[in-house]
Protein backbone atom coordinates (compact mmCIF):
# COMPACT_ATOMS: atom_id res chain seq x y z
CA UNK A 1 0.00 0.00 0.00
CA UNK A 2 1.51 3.35 -1.06
CA UNK A 3 2.42 5.71 1.68
CA UNK A 4 0.37 8.43 -0.25
CA UNK A 5 -2.98 6.61 -0.54
CA UNK A 6 -5.65 6.57 1.87
CA UNK A 7 -5.09 3.40 4.40
CA UNK A 8 -8.56 1.91 6.35
CA UNK A 9 -8.26 0.54 9.80
CA UNK A 10 -10.58 -1.76 10.91
CA UNK A 11 -13.09 -1.69 13.87
CA UNK A 12 -14.61 -4.95 14.87
CA UNK A 13 -17.12 -5.41 18.37
CA UNK A 14 -19.91 -7.22 19.52
CA UNK A 15 -20.92 -3.87 20.96
CA UNK A 16 -20.75 -0.64 19.50
CA UNK A 17 -17.10 -0.36 18.90
CA UNK A 18 -16.85 3.07 20.59
CA UNK A 19 -13.95 1.97 22.75
CA UNK A 20 -11.84 0.85 20.26
CA UNK A 21 -12.39 3.47 17.75
CA UNK A 22 -11.37 5.60 20.88
CA UNK A 23 -8.03 3.67 21.14
CA UNK A 24 -7.74 4.03 17.13
CA UNK A 25 -8.20 8.41 17.31
CA UNK A 26 -5.96 8.36 19.83
CA UNK A 27 -3.33 6.46 18.23
CA UNK A 28 -4.02 8.51 14.96
CA UNK A 29 -3.36 11.63 16.66
CA UNK A 30 0.77 10.29 16.70
CA UNK A 31 0.70 10.13 12.61
CA UNK A 32 -0.54 13.49 12.03
CA UNK A 33 0.31 13.08 8.48
CA UNK A 34 -1.32 9.88 7.97
CA UNK A 35 -4.33 10.01 6.01
CA UNK A 36 -6.55 6.69 7.72
CA UNK A 37 -10.37 5.97 7.15
CA UNK A 38 -11.77 4.25 10.25
CA UNK A 39 -14.61 1.53 9.28
CA UNK A 40 -16.03 0.42 12.19
CA UNK A 41 -18.35 -2.78 12.10
CA UNK A 42 -20.40 -3.47 15.34
CA UNK A 43 -22.44 -5.91 16.74
CA UNK A 44 -21.10 -8.62 15.27
CA UNK A 45 -22.34 -12.01 16.66
CA UNK A 46 -21.07 -14.61 13.62
CA UNK A 47 -18.17 -15.69 13.19
CA UNK A 48 -18.53 -15.85 9.41
CA UNK A 49 -18.91 -11.90 10.29
CA UNK A 50 -15.25 -11.64 10.99
CA UNK A 51 -14.44 -13.99 8.15
CA UNK A 52 -15.71 -11.41 5.87
CA UNK A 53 -14.17 -8.87 7.49
CA UNK A 54 -10.45 -10.23 8.05
CA UNK A 55 -10.78 -11.07 3.97
CA UNK A 56 -11.68 -7.35 3.40
CA UNK A 57 -8.78 -6.29 5.70
CA UNK A 58 -6.19 -8.51 3.96
CA UNK A 59 -7.59 -7.48 0.48
CA UNK A 60 -6.61 -3.91 1.42
CA UNK A 61 -3.62 -4.90 3.34
CA UNK A 62 -4.67 -3.22 6.35
CA UNK A 63 -5.25 -4.74 9.91
CA UNK A 64 -8.07 -5.05 12.46
CA UNK A 65 -8.38 -3.36 16.03
CA UNK A 66 -11.31 -5.17 17.86
CA UNK A 67 -12.94 -5.50 21.15
CA UNK A 68 -14.57 -8.99 21.41
CA UNK A 69 -15.89 -10.69 24.71
CA UNK A 70 -17.34 -13.41 23.15
CA UNK A 71 -14.89 -16.23 23.27
CA UNK A 72 -16.36 -17.87 20.18
CA UNK A 73 -16.09 -14.89 18.17
CA UNK A 74 -12.24 -13.62 19.71
CA UNK A 75 -11.38 -17.27 19.14
CA UNK A 76 -12.26 -17.01 15.43
CA UNK A 77 -10.79 -13.16 15.15
CA UNK A 78 -7.28 -15.04 16.60
CA UNK A 79 -8.03 -17.70 14.11
CA UNK A 80 -8.56 -16.51 10.89
CA UNK A 81 -6.25 -13.28 11.18
CA UNK A 82 -3.58 -15.67 11.42
CA UNK A 83 -4.37 -17.90 8.83
CA UNK A 84 -4.83 -14.46 6.24
CA UNK A 85 -1.41 -12.45 8.00
CA UNK A 86 -3.34 -9.79 9.26
CA UNK A 87 -2.74 -8.43 11.80
CA UNK A 88 -5.44 -8.05 14.89
CA UNK A 89 -5.15 -5.87 17.62
CA UNK A 90 -6.70 -7.05 20.95
CA UNK A 91 -7.68 -3.72 22.91
CA UNK A 92 -9.49 -5.36 26.01
CA UNK A 93 -7.91 -9.00 26.10
CA UNK A 94 -5.06 -7.66 28.00
CA UNK A 95 -7.31 -5.93 30.65
CA UNK A 96 -9.62 -8.88 30.73
CA UNK A 97 -6.98 -11.23 31.30
CA UNK A 98 -5.16 -8.93 33.90
CA UNK A 99 -8.29 -8.44 35.91
CA UNK A 100 -8.88 -12.47 35.84
CA UNK A 101 -5.59 -12.87 37.19
CA UNK A 102 -5.42 -10.52 39.70
CA UNK A 103 -8.74 -10.27 41.27
CA UNK A 104 -9.42 -14.00 40.82
CA UNK A 105 -12.88 -13.22 39.32
CA UNK A 106 -14.30 -13.79 35.70
CA UNK A 107 -15.95 -11.29 33.18
CA UNK A 108 -19.55 -11.18 32.51
CA UNK A 109 -18.88 -11.31 28.69
CA UNK A 110 -21.87 -9.64 28.27
CA UNK A 111 -21.36 -7.22 24.92
CA UNK A 112 -22.23 -3.32 25.71
CA UNK A 113 -22.21 -3.20 29.34
CA UNK A 114 -20.76 0.02 28.76
CA UNK A 115 -23.57 1.70 27.31
CA UNK A 116 -26.19 0.02 29.40
CA UNK A 117 -28.78 2.34 31.10
CA UNK A 118 -27.64 2.70 34.46
CA UNK A 119 -27.15 5.51 37.04
CA UNK A 120 -24.28 6.67 35.64
CA UNK A 121 -25.60 6.94 31.80
CA UNK A 122 -28.73 9.20 33.54
CA UNK A 123 -25.75 11.28 35.01
CA UNK A 124 -24.19 12.04 32.06
CA UNK A 125 -27.70 12.78 30.23
CA UNK A 126 -28.47 15.05 33.11
CA UNK A 127 -25.20 16.56 32.68
CA UNK A 128 -25.26 17.08 28.72
CA UNK A 129 -28.68 18.70 29.54
CA UNK A 130 -27.11 21.47 31.67
CA UNK A 131 -23.98 22.28 30.09
CA UNK A 132 -26.99 23.05 26.73
CA UNK A 133 -28.62 25.15 29.04
CA UNK A 134 -25.84 27.55 30.36
CA UNK A 135 -23.67 27.52 27.58
CA UNK A 136 -22.03 30.47 26.48
CA UNK A 137 -23.17 32.82 29.23
CA UNK A 138 -27.20 32.43 28.57
CA UNK A 139 -28.11 32.38 32.59
CA UNK A 140 -26.01 33.50 35.06
CA UNK A 141 -27.86 31.49 37.52
CA UNK A 142 -26.16 28.17 36.60
CA UNK A 143 -22.86 28.89 37.73
CA UNK A 144 -23.72 28.78 40.93
CA UNK A 145 -25.37 24.84 40.18
CA UNK A 146 -21.88 23.78 37.99
CA UNK A 147 -19.36 21.76 39.48
CA UNK A 148 -16.89 23.48 36.96
CA UNK A 149 -17.35 26.95 35.21
CA UNK A 150 -15.40 27.59 32.26
CA UNK A 151 -14.24 31.24 31.31
CA UNK A 152 -12.33 32.63 28.53
CA UNK A 153 -12.25 34.93 25.48
CA UNK A 154 -14.74 33.96 22.15
CA UNK A 155 -13.27 31.02 20.71
CA UNK A 156 -11.23 28.91 23.56
CA UNK A 157 -13.28 26.20 22.74
CA UNK A 158 -15.58 26.68 25.91
CA UNK A 159 -18.27 25.06 24.44
CA UNK A 160 -16.99 22.06 22.97
CA UNK A 161 -14.68 21.11 26.46
CA UNK A 162 -17.91 21.63 28.26
CA UNK A 163 -20.00 19.16 26.18
CA UNK A 164 -16.63 16.70 26.57
CA UNK A 165 -16.79 17.10 29.97
CA UNK A 166 -20.35 16.56 30.46
CA UNK A 167 -20.24 13.16 28.93
CA UNK A 168 -17.77 12.55 31.42
CA UNK A 169 -20.66 13.67 33.78
CA UNK A 170 -19.72 16.55 35.31
CA UNK A 171 -21.89 19.84 35.11
CA UNK A 172 -20.26 22.79 32.97
CA UNK A 173 -21.20 25.73 32.57
CA UNK A 174 -19.51 28.42 30.60
CA UNK A 175 -18.97 32.14 30.45
CA UNK A 176 -17.46 34.31 27.76
CA UNK A 177 -15.33 36.95 29.19
CA UNK A 178 -16.13 40.20 26.94
CA UNK A 179 -14.37 43.65 28.14
CA UNK A 180 -17.58 45.31 27.51
CA UNK A 181 -20.04 42.92 29.30
CA UNK A 182 -20.51 43.17 33.09
CA UNK A 183 -19.60 40.46 35.09
CA UNK A 184 -22.56 38.62 37.04
CA UNK A 185 -21.78 38.44 40.74
CA UNK A 186 -22.50 35.04 40.76
CA UNK A 187 -19.28 34.36 38.84
CA UNK A 188 -17.54 36.32 41.42
CA UNK A 189 -18.48 35.02 44.17
CA UNK A 190 -17.53 30.80 42.96
CA UNK A 191 -14.79 28.88 44.86
CA UNK A 192 -11.74 29.74 42.47
CA UNK A 193 -11.77 25.94 42.60
CA UNK A 194 -14.51 25.58 40.59
CA UNK A 195 -13.61 27.48 38.13
CA UNK A 196 -10.89 27.54 34.87
CA UNK A 197 -9.57 30.16 32.76
CA UNK A 198 -8.94 28.96 29.60
CA UNK A 199 -6.68 31.28 27.36
CA UNK A 200 -4.62 31.09 23.88
CA UNK A 201 -1.70 32.43 21.98
CA UNK A 202 -2.36 35.72 20.30
CA UNK A 203 -1.51 34.18 16.88
CA UNK A 204 -3.64 30.63 17.22
CA UNK A 205 -7.12 32.60 18.01
CA UNK A 206 -6.46 35.45 15.48
CA UNK A 207 -5.76 32.53 12.93
CA UNK A 208 -9.20 30.63 14.21
CA UNK A 209 -10.95 33.98 14.33
CA UNK A 210 -10.09 34.44 10.47
CA UNK A 211 -11.38 31.76 9.58
CA UNK A 212 -14.40 31.81 11.46
CA UNK A 213 -14.85 35.16 9.49
CA UNK A 214 -14.69 33.67 6.26
CA UNK A 215 -17.10 31.05 7.28
CA UNK A 216 -19.71 33.26 7.56
CA UNK A 217 -18.98 35.34 5.24
CA UNK A 218 -17.81 38.43 6.85
CA UNK A 219 -14.82 40.78 5.96
CA UNK A 220 -11.19 39.43 7.58
CA UNK A 221 -11.23 43.40 8.44
CA UNK A 222 -13.55 42.70 10.87
CA UNK A 223 -13.03 43.84 14.74
CA UNK A 224 -13.63 40.60 15.63
CA UNK A 225 -10.59 39.13 14.28
CA UNK A 226 -8.30 42.33 14.49
CA UNK A 227 -4.70 41.53 16.45
CA UNK A 228 -5.33 45.06 18.49
CA UNK A 229 -9.15 43.58 19.77
CA UNK A 230 -7.58 40.10 20.13
CA UNK A 231 -4.84 41.15 22.37
CA UNK A 232 -7.17 43.39 24.56
CA UNK A 233 -9.79 40.97 24.99
CA UNK A 234 -6.78 38.46 26.41
CA UNK A 235 -5.49 41.08 28.61
CA UNK A 236 -8.74 41.73 30.19
CA UNK A 237 -9.83 38.27 30.52
CA UNK A 238 -6.62 37.66 32.09
CA UNK A 239 -7.36 40.34 35.04
CA UNK A 240 -10.64 38.46 35.61
CA UNK A 241 -9.10 35.32 35.69
CA UNK A 242 -6.55 36.59 38.33
CA UNK A 243 -9.53 38.05 40.43
CA UNK A 244 -11.53 35.03 40.79
CA UNK A 245 -8.15 33.44 41.63
CA UNK A 246 -8.63 29.97 39.46
CA UNK A 247 -6.76 28.04 37.29
CA UNK A 248 -5.67 29.24 33.65
CA UNK A 249 -5.31 26.58 30.94
CA UNK A 250 -3.27 27.87 27.59
CA UNK A 251 -5.01 25.29 25.68
CA UNK A 252 -3.12 26.64 22.11
CA UNK A 253 -1.67 23.59 21.12
CA UNK A 254 -4.48 21.24 23.39
CA UNK A 255 -6.62 18.68 21.96
CA UNK A 256 -9.71 19.32 23.67
CA UNK A 257 -9.14 15.51 25.34
CA UNK A 258 -5.86 16.92 27.06
CA UNK A 259 -7.57 19.84 28.83
CA UNK A 260 -10.60 18.05 29.65
CA UNK A 261 -7.87 15.41 31.26
CA UNK A 262 -5.81 18.12 33.18
CA UNK A 263 -9.07 19.65 34.74
CA UNK A 264 -10.27 16.20 35.89
CA UNK A 265 -7.23 15.59 37.13
CA UNK A 266 -7.34 19.09 39.36
CA UNK A 267 -10.72 18.07 40.46
CA UNK A 268 -9.76 14.79 41.31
Amino acid sequence: MSLHNEGILYICSDSVGETAEAVAHATLRQFGGRKVRIKRVGHVREVEEIEQLLEEASAQESFVAYTLVQPRLREAMMRESMRLGVRAVDIMGPMLQAFTDTFHTAPKRKPGLLHEMDEQYFKRVEAVEFAVRYDDGRDPSGLTQAQVVLVGVSRTSKTPLSMFLAHKGYKVANWPLVPEVRLPEELLSLPPERVFGLTMNVDAIHKIRTERLRVVGLPEGASYAAMERIVRELEYAESVMRRIGCRIINVSDKAIEETAGLIMGYLS
